[in-house]
């Protein structure tokens, strides 16, 4: 196996990437891990919800992950983007910017995704800050706050009713009209929860904390912490390349044990799963290797 060659290329090096990584390295496979070295929640002040590691912030989980993975031999990290992939018939080529060609058997993609903030002012300084989008990651550091959610019809009903457990003082922010059925009216109205249906102008903030919103109409409402459902898009082109399936919601289709409709293509993290978390990235990249070992295990026994 020449110095360019790997058992298995893992593109993305944050915390999915680096627990399915310790699972192979832990199994003597030769790996690389390719990383741009930009993850989605790097302004984000703190991590929680992920046993050992409450309340670190998510570069400190990610650097002591990465010297713990660095403790295997057969484990090299290259640092770059990936931008380009072909099936070949022993496995893949991986190419990132430079030009270099990177080959493997088999192919862990831990890319993520790229959340697509609105053009409003100071949105995307308090993005991951105190404008949040996970209750079970963020809520509790605000519960019994004045809070707002960003989001409007299905959505902002499943994410009202989360955050309601945590405040009973909640506005939904439909920035336009509202789109909800009577029924979804009637438990809003039921459970004291103001809708405001005018566009938002700004964020107004202080380093990143909201204090209030000012809406296009002129009004301005105070907020403590405010809840955003954003769309967005793959961080990385390769899935789409390859000719990975996707959900109708953006993520990549895996069955579960990470496993994409290409053979020797396994996903993890953000990028095919709904439940943005850190912990569930780590569990799901330890999957991730854990089936790409089986696979090779299978290929040679």
């Amino acid at each position: 196996m020449s110095e360019k060659q790997y058992e298995v290329i893992i593109i993305g090096g944050s915390y999915s990437g680096l627990s399915a990584a310790m699972a192979l390295g832990r199994s003597l496979r030769k790996v690389l891990v390719m990383d741009s070295g930009k993850p989605c929640n790097d302004k984000t002040p703190h991590s929680h919800n992920f046993l050992t590691q409450d309340g670190k912030t998510p570069k400190e989980i990610a650097s002591l992950a990465k010297k713990q993975v660095e403790e295997y031999d057969t484990i090299s990290f290259y640092y770059g983007k990936a931008i380009d992939s072909k099936k070949t018939e022993d496995g893949f080529e991986i190419t990132p910017e430079n030009g270099e060609t990177f080959s493997s058997k088999k192919l862990i993609i831990a890319t993520g995704i790229t959340d697509e903030i609105p053009e409003i002012k100071g949105f995307a300084e308090c993005w991951g800050i105190s404008l949040i989008h996970c209750p079970y990651c963020h809520g509790y550091e605000y519960k019994g706050k004045k809070t707002g959610i960003i989001a409007n019809g299905d959505k902002a009903i499943h994410i009202a009713s989360l955050v309601k457990n945590l405040t009973d003082n909640v506005t939904v922010i439909t920035r336009g009209t509202a789109n909800f059925t009577d029924e979804q009216k009637e438990k809003l109205q039921r459970n004291n929860i103001q809708i405001i249906e005018s566009e938002i102008s700004e964020l107004k903030h202080q380093n990143g904390m909201i204090e209030s919103v000012i809406f296009s109409d002129g009004k301005e409402v105070n907020f403590e912490a405010v809840y955003a459902a954003l769309p967005f898009h793959q961080h990385s082109e390769i899935p789409k390349q390859l000719g990975c399936e996707f959900t109708e919601f953006g993520h990549i289709k895996t069955d579960f044990m990470q496993k994409t409709n290409i053979p020797g293509v396994f996903v993890c993290g953000d990028n095919s799963s709904m439940m943005r978390s850190v912990s569930n990235a780590v569990m799901t990249g330890n999957v991730a290797g854990a089936m790409v070992n089986m696979e090779l295990v299978t290929d040679c026994f």
